[in-house]
């Protein structure tokens, strides 16, 4: 099993908040490694809001090979933090030349594009440099979006993050995805560990997808370039969330709809029982296959977590307006946010889905056999 965290606040925090919860919780993850969301940036980062941020691990020669690259599709370094450790890394971490986060300036062709236009050449020069990588193992590439910044790697976490100075000023963010992981069924590839990013969503998960196959092949069938990779079964909560709201334009109350529908019998009684039964038609390919408690990001910064229908992974939210924290266990919110009432603590059962939104006021929370709002 693995271990997750993730907190919003309204102050910027240090992701050394997130791997200290993570710490906590050690029991339940083996130290394999460690991954790292940061989005709604402070510090140094606070000013480029709009510009893309490329994160990845670069080999000396990788780093050449990514300014020529980037020169060439003229993209212009803006801002950058590379860390080089000079101490020797922690038992079981690899030893690596370039930790590197570098804020780009748009092309001057880009300008005029539209939105949808620029997220896709974002996302375009983010696979391309992937592959670049993947040749020779050049280049680890996380992530390159506005307002993202991605760390990932083999090891113990708290060890990993204090090797690379996590705690350091530059790095602060008021929103934060965090997993110790336990690679339980595959082997340890950089690309398997949680969280996943896509366009602006990220998610990771706790537990298995024993449905990955049909899945994978339905989302590959979609001839979309971003629906690659699937290192790891749980990649795809990912993409099928992308796809429910930049393909099907539905929102984040019908994610649960679509992973885990209502049984037939069920939907009989549903107030919107036709339309959802046309939705498990339609969408059958995506229903997923646990145990899994999935925690997300949204492009709009809100955060969120569901649970699969079946078999429950532990996970539980709480806080106080101003900041909260999703947790795989009691002990790393307690570690995180002490002083809240422990009473408005919620744990997310088989029809909920809990999001907190970027304004972080309450939890909101919906559920299966509500009314669809937007049939109505």
């Amino acid at each position: 099993m693995c271990r997750l965290f993730a907190i919003t606040s309204n102050e910027p925090l240090s992701p050394m908040t997130a791997i200290r919860a993570i710490d906590v919780m050690k029991e339940g993850h083996d130290g394999s490694g460690v991954g790292l969301f940061l989005t709604d940036l402070g510090g140094e980062f606070e000013k480029f809001k709009n510009e893309p941020i490329l994160s990845g691990i670069f080999s000396n020669e990788g780093i050449k090979a990514l300014d020529r690259f980037m020169i060439d599709q003229d993209f212009m370094v803006k801002y950058k933090l590379s860390f080089k450790p000079a101490k020797n890394p922690p038992h079981g971490t690899p030893k690596r030349d370039n930790y590197v986060i570098r804020v780009y300036e748009y092309p001057a062709e880009w300008e005029g594009l539209s939105k949808e236009e620029i997220q896709f050449r974002l996302m375009m020069v983010q696979l391309q440099l992937r592959q670049l990588g993947e040749k020779d193992g050049s280049m680890l590439i996380f992530s390159f979006w506005p307002d993202v910044i991605m760390i990932k790697e083999v090891g113990d976490p708290l060890a990993v993050a204090e090797y690379l100075g996590l705690d350091r000023k530059e790095i602060v963010a008021r929103t934060i995805l965090s997993q110790g992981r336990q690679n339980t069924n595959y082997a340890i590839n950089i690309y398997a560990c949680h969280p996943f990013f896509l366009q602006g969503f990220s998610t990771m998960t706790n537990g298995e997808n024993t449905a990955f196959v049909p899945i994978r092949e339905f989302m590959m069938s979609r001839n979309f370039p971003g629906y690659i990779g699937y290192q790891s079964d749980s990649e795809v909560f990912t993409h099928i969330m992308h796809y429910m709201q930049n393909r099907l334009g539905l929102g984040i109350e019908m994610y649960k709809h679509i992973i885990t529908p209502l049984k037939d019998e069920e939907l009989n009684e549903h107030p919107d029982g036709a339309w959802l039964r046309k939705l498990k038609q339609t969408c059958r390919p995506l229903i997923i296959d646990g145990p899994n408690c999935i925690i997300g990001c949204l492009p709009d910064k809100s955060i969120f977590m569901v649970q699969d229908s079946k078999k429950l992974r532990p996970g539980v939210v709480g806080g106080r307006p101003g900041i909260f924290a999703f947790s795989s266990e009691m002990c790393g919110l307690d570690a995180a946010i002490p002083e809240r009432d422990i009473n408005l603590d919620f744990q997310p059962m088989k029809y909920e889905t809990l999001l907190i939104s970027r304004e972080r006021q309450e939890i909101e929370k919906w559920n299966q056999w509500d009314k669809l709002a937007h049939l109505h």
